[in-house]
């Protein structure tokens, strides 16, 4: 599977990358993950050629991230990682959903652009960034400065335990949302950094400037909204029980950015059909555990592939 990342039509990915230290009745087990991760992942799974930066440890978890990502033939550009790589302990809480608790290097996460990063972001047709540290002022200003005019995709993606200044990551975040081509924000989003009212936070983001926003709400389905007008889908129904929800927003991000890497949609029609899609794609992925993306065509080959390190 080819790394070339110099077409126009390639995706540069920016965030987190992770081992989910999973505890259940099941017991203890490891997967590879993080948000930008699952994205970028999601991408190549699609056809995109994709790179990954983020920061990635030289230890044995660095290690297992490092493999996953060659497996699926996504190219890391990784950045320094003092202490080590990121972990989150993930349980299920009383509803059912996930809940983290990060240990310090997440906490302390951290990217920096080398030559080889900004010469990724500057061939990429698009930029999508997630899960990353918005307040902290000194990253943000790095990623600003490597962005330069790119093409860019926007996922708050904010993590309770990660979350050291709310306001700040408001500002942060608000600042690559207003020029972003597409933002998308979910209903949690809007909890943490918001009032939660999505569609008062949909609002405001097209406000500040975003050509488009993908807003999800779970159950619910999603919307988006841009220049073109207003369009919403619901969830997808597809065969078999839905087994996790925590791969579902990446899942769509990817979708969405698949899309939008060579071209925008320029009617509602369009849009719609990609929102739909999106929604497929969704679906699908949260008939399997994890973050790994799924097509409703892989369905069925469900039990082949490449799962991970």
């Amino acid at each position: 599977m080819s790394n070339d990342t110099t077409s126009a039509v390639s995706v540069v990915v920016v965030g987190d990358a992770l081992i989910d230290e999973i505890r259940d009745d099941a017991g203890v087990r490891e997967l590879v993950g993080g948000a930008a991760l699952n994205v970028a992942v999601g991408l190549r799974r699609l056809g995109v050629p994709t790179t990954l930066i983020a920061m990635v440890g030289d230890d044995e978890a660095g290690g297992h991230i490092r493999e996953y990502l060659s497996d699926h033939g996504v190219r890391l550009i990784a950045s320094e990682a003092p202490l080590g790589s990121s972990r989150a302990i993930v349980q299920r809480a009383a509803n059912g959903e996930p809940q983290y608790v990060f240990n310090e290097a997440a906490q302390k996460r951290s990217v920096r652009y080398s030559d080889e990063a900004r010469q990724a972001i500057a061939d990429a047709g698009l930029v999508a960034i997630s899960c990353f540290p918005f307040d902290v002022p000194t990253e943000v200003d790095a990623l600003v400065d490597a962005l330069g005019d790119a093409r860019v995709a926007v996922d708050p993606n904010p993590r309770t335990g990660m979350l050291s200044d709310r306001e700040e990551f408001v500002r942060g975040f608000e600042r690559l949302a207003a020029s972003a081509a597409i933002v998308k924000v979910g209903a949690d989003d809007a909890a943490i950094l918001y009032d939660g009212d999505l569609d008062a936070l949909r609002a405001r983001l097209r406000g500040l400037g975003a050509a488009a926003v993908l807003a999800t709400a779970g159950a619910d389905g999603a919307t988006i909204d841009a220049d073109a007008g207003i369009v919403s889908a619901p969830i997808a129904q597809l065969p078999g029980a839905v087994i996790d929800t925590v791969g579902a927003g990446d899942a769509t991000l990817a979708a969405v950015s698949d899309g939008l890497v060579a071209a925008s949609p320029s009617d509602v029609g369009e849009w719609g059909s990609l929102l739909r899609r999106a929604m497929d794609v969704a679906a699908a992925t949260c008939r399997a555990e994890g973050g790994l993306l799924r097509t409703p065509e892989s369905l069925a080959d469900a039990g082949r592939g490449v799962n991970g390190s």
